[in-house]
C-alpha cells in the first residue's frame, strides 16, 4: 500500500527581484492576494489534501514567513479585547491545520538544491514540493489531485499544464504517453527547452509529489551552466531505475510569480469573495480600457 502524503515542501528562499522595490524589505511569498499572502493559498491547499506537515526552505530576510505562520498571542488578545473574536479564528486557522518547520538554503544553488536540503526533515516517506507561486483555484485542491493520481499509479506526480510553444524555454518540459483522464506517463524531461527542441508543450508546474529515492539521484546530479540544481535533471535520472506520472490538474492557476500574473490573480480571488464581489466588479466596469 502506497503511504501517505503528510509532508509538503515549500521552496522559499528565492530573491524575488522581479518584483523589487516591494521584496526589498519583505519576502515576494508575503506579497498579498487580497488579504492573504501568497505562500498562505498553497499551504492551505497543502492542508485541505492531507498534509499537516509543512517544511519551508528560507534565506535572508525569510523571518516575516516565520512570524506569519507562528501564534501571536499579543495580536489575539488585542482582538479578543475589542470582540473581534471571527478574526482570531480566522488567523488562528491555518496555525492550528498544520505543523511547521524551517530549514536555511545557505546559497540559491537552484530549486533541486531547496529540496535536497529538505532531506532531513522529510525523511524516507513520500513527501509534496509545492511552489508558492503558482496559485491554483481547483476543487478538489490541486494537490489533492495528484495525490489520488500518486496513490492509483505508485509513483511521483507531476503537475503539468499545456503552454503556448513560445512559453515552453521558461519551464521545464515532458514528454509523454497519454494514460487517459489527464495522466501521462512520461518518457522524457528538459529543463526549458529551446522552442525547436521542446518535446511538447506539456509543461511542468510548480506541484510534485516525490518519493525519498529523489533525493540520492539530486546528490548525484551535476551543476548546470547557471551553476543551479535542477529539480528536473534530477527527475531525470530518476526516470532510468522507476516511471514518472504528469497530471493535468483541473483548476484554475495563477503565475504570481510575474506582475501580470499576479494582478490577474489579484482580480480573479477579489471576485470570489462575496464580500468584495459585486462592488468590485462595478469598479470594473468603470475603468477606462
Amino acid at each position: 500500500m502506497t503511504a501517505r502524503v503528510r509532508k509538503a515542501v515549500f521552496p522559499a528562499a528565492g530573491l524575488g527581484t522581479r518584483f523589487l522595490p516591494a521584496t526589498k524589505a519583505q519576502p515576494k511569498e508575503m506579497l498579498p492576494l487580497v488579504d492573504k499572502p501568497i505562500i498562505q493559498y498553497g499551504v492551505e491547499e497543502a492542508a485541505a489534501s492531507g498534509a499537516e506537515h509543512i517544511i519551508i526552505v528560507t534565506g535572508r530576510g525569510k523571518n516575516a514567513i516565520e512570524d506569519h505562520f507562528d501564534i501571536n498571542i499579543e495580536l489575539e488578545s488585542f482582538l479578543e479585547a475589542r470582540g473581534k473574536h471571527e478574526l482570531v479564528r480566522e488567523i488562528r486557522a491555518i496555525s492550528d491545520a498544520i505543523q511547521v518547520a524551517y530549514v536555511r538554503q545557505g546559497e540559491p544553488l537552484g530549486l533541486g538544491h531547496a529540496v535536497l536540503v529538505a532531506r532531513d526533515l522529510v525523511g524516507e516517506e513520500p513527501f509534496a514540493v509545492i511552489l508558492a507561486d503558482d496559485v491554483y483555484d481547483a476543487d478538489p485542491p490541486a494537490l489533492k489531485q495528484m495525490i489520488d493520481v500518486f496513490h492509483a499509479v505508485d509513483g511521483p506526480v507531476l503537475a503539468i499544464e499545456r503552454v503556448p510553444m513560445p512559453q515552453v524555454s521558461s519551464y521545464g518540459v515532458i514528454a509523454g504517453e497519454p494514460l487517459g483522464n489527464g495522466v501521462h506517463r512520461i518518457t522524457d524531461l528538459v529543463e526549458k527547452p529551446a522552442r525547436e527542441e521542446a518535446p511538447s508543450d506539456l509543461a511542468i508546474i510548480g506541484r510534485y509529489v516525490l518519493t525519498p529515492d529523489i533525493f540520492g539521484e539530486l546528490e548525484a546530479t551535476t551543476h548546470d551552466r547557471t551553476g543551479e540544481i535542477q529539480l528536473t535533471n534530477g527527475l531525470r535520472r530518476l526516470l532510468k531505475s522507476r516511471p514518472l506520472y504528469g497530471v493535468e490538474v483541473k483548476g484554475t492557476r495563477h503565475d504570481t510569480g510575474n506582475k501580470l500574473g499576479f494582478l490577474r490573480a489579484v482580480v480573479h480571488f477579489a471576485l470570489r469573495r462575496t464580500d468584495l464581489a459585486e462592488p468590485f466588479r462595478a469598479y470594473l466596469r468603470t475603468v477606462d480600457r
